[in-house]
C-alpha cells in the first residue's frame, strides 16, 4: 500500500525521523491557511507547495513549486490543484491532484550550502536481508546518477540476526562525506529511519533528498513510502491512510471479491490459478507475439461465479484483443472448470467480443476440452502449452 507524502512523514516522525514539517491542504483558502499557521510555528518566510500524488518526479511535472508570499502561495495552489500532473511515474494520461502539502522551507542561508543525499531501505531479494541504499548525488536526478556514476550508489546490508549496528550507521554517515555535527545527525538519522521501516513493516521508504541544512542538521525532504498489506492486520492504524482515488479501480473490484489483480498494458487478458502459473501464462503470452494485459489469480475454486468476475473485470480493459485461460486441475476437475467457463460465457452474452482460448490441464482434461469444443461458443480449447501459445497466436494475427 502506497502513502502520500505527508503521511510519510507523520510515520517517520513517530520513530524520532526529523521531517520537514507542512499542513495539507485541498482548497487555496486552506493553503494559505496553512502558510500563515506554518510561519507562526517554524518562523519560516516562505513556502513550498508540493501536490500529494502516489507518484515520484513531481517537481519535472511542475507539482512542486516554491511560494516567497501569501500571494504566490495562493495562486500556485490554485494551479496545482485539480491539475493532471504528469511525471515519468504516472500514466500518460497523468494523476488528478486533490491535496497539496504547504511546507516549510529548509533551504536558509548559513554557515555552509546545503547538501542533498539520497536514502533508501528496502528488501534485497537475493540474499532475503533489508539493505540501506543511499548516494552522496541526491535529488531530482537520482536515477541518472544510477545510470552514469554507478560508483555513486552504495548498500549497506543488515544482518536480521542482529539489526542495524552502530558501525554501519557510522559507514553510511562516512561515505555521504559528512564530518562535524552533521556526521552524528546522519547517524541517528539512519539509525531511526531504520527503526521506522521496520516498526512500520515497510517494503520500500525512499528519501530524496535527505538534507543537510546549513547548520547541519539533517532532515527527510521528501518521502516515498510503500507498506506491506500484508501486515496491514498488525497495523489498524494505517487503514486510514489508503487513499483509493490514487489506486486502480479494477484492482480496488476485484480486492473487493477476492480475486489476484494487477493491471498491465498489454492486450491480452489471462486468467489463471496459482501465482507460478500466472507468471508462466505471462511467459507464454509474450513468446506468442502478444502482450500480456493483466495478473488474475482466481485461486484454487475456477466456478462459474469467479470466472464470470474474471471476465468482466479483464474485459473493463479496452486494449484486450483476446484471452487466456491457462487452468491447472488438482483439486478442482477440469470439467467442471470447463462448465463453469460455458456457464459463464452464457451469462455474459454479447458482452464478450474477444476470442477466448482455454487451456484445461489435469484432472479430466481431455474431458473438458469435449466440453468446450461441443459448447459452439467462441471458446478455443487447448491442453498443451505450445497448443496455447499457437492458438493465442493465431487469433492476434
Amino acid at each position: 500500500m502506497n502513502v502520500h507524502e505527508y503521511q510519510a512523514k507523520e510515520i517517520l516522525a513517530e520513530s524520532g525521523v526529523t521531517v520537514q514539517r507542512g499542513i495539507t491542504a485541498s482548497n487555496t483558502d486552506q493553503a494559505v491557511k496553512a502558510a500563515i499557521k506554518l510561519t507562526e510555528d517554524t518562523g519560516t518566510k516562505i513556502h513550498v507547495v508540493k501536490a500529494q500524488v502516489h507518484a515520484g518526479g513531481r517537481g519535472k511535472g511542475g507539482g512542486i513549486k516554491l511560494a516567497k508570499s501569501l500571494d504566490e502561495v495562493k495562486s500556485i495552489s490554485d494551479n496545482i490543484i485539480g491539475m493532471n500532473l504528469v511525471t515519468p511515474q504516472t500514466p500518460p494520461e497523468g494523476k488528478k491532484v486533490n491535496l497539496v502539502l504547504i511546507a516549510e522551507d529548509v533551504y536558509y542561508p548559513g554557515e555552509s550550502d546545503p547538501e542533498e543525499f539520497y536514502v533508501s531501505v528496502l528488501l534485497n531479494r537475493s540474499t532475503g536481508r533489508n539493505m540501506i541504499m543511499y548516494s552522496p548525488e541526491g535529488g531530482m536526478d537520482i536515477e541518472t546518477v544510477a545510470e552514469k556514476t554507478p560508483h555513486l550508489i552504495y548498500t549497506e546490508e543488515i544482518d536480521p540476526n542482529y539489526g542495524l549496528l552502530p558501525f554501519q550507521a557510522r559507514n553510511i554517515s562516512f561515505n555521504l562525506g559528512i564530518s562535524g555535527i552533521a556526521f552524528k545527525e546522519m547517524t541517528k538519522f539512519i539509525t531511526c529511519l531504520y527503526n521506522s521501516y521496520l516498526k512500520s513493516d515497510a517494503t520500500l521508504f525512499e528519501i530524496n533528498p535527505v538534507l543537510k541544512t546549513s547548520d547541519s542538521k539533517i532532515i527527510a525532504v521528501d518521502a516515498k513510502m510503500t507498506l506491506d498489506d500484508n501486515a496491514l492486520f498488525r497495523h489498524k492504524e494505517y487503514e486510514s491512510l489508503r487513499d483509493l482515488s490514487e489506486e486502480n479501480p479494477i484492482e480496488i473490484e476485484a480486492k473487493e471479491v477476492g480475486l489476484n489483480y494487477v493491471d498491465l498494458d498489454g492486450n491480452v487478458g489471462c486468467m489463471v490459478n496459482g501465482a507460478g502459473l500466472a507468471m508462466a501464462t505471462m511467459d507464454l503470452i509474450k513468446q506468442s507475439g502478444g502482450s500480456p494485459a493483466n495478473f488474475l489469480d482466481v485461486g484454487g475454486t475456477a466456478d462459474a461465479e469467479r470466472v464470470e468476475t474474471g471476465f468482466r473485470l479483464i474485459l473493463r480493459d479496452p486494449a484486450v484483443e483476446a484471452i487466456l485461460v491457462n487452468i491447472f486441475g488438482g483439486i478442482v476437475r477440469c470439467d467442471r472448470v470447463a462448465n463453469g467457463i460455458i456457464e459463464a460465457y452464457k451469462n455474459m452474452g454479447d458482452e464478450i467480443k474477444v476470442p477466448i482460448i482455454v487451456r484445461l490441464q489435469g484432472t479430466n482434461s481431455g474431458l473438458a476440452k469435449d466440453l468446450i469444443e461441443k459448447s459452439k461458443l467462441n471458446v478455443i480449447a487447448a491442453i498443451a502449452f505450445d497448443e496455447a501459445a499457437e492458438k493465442v497466436q493465431k487469433v492476434l494475427l
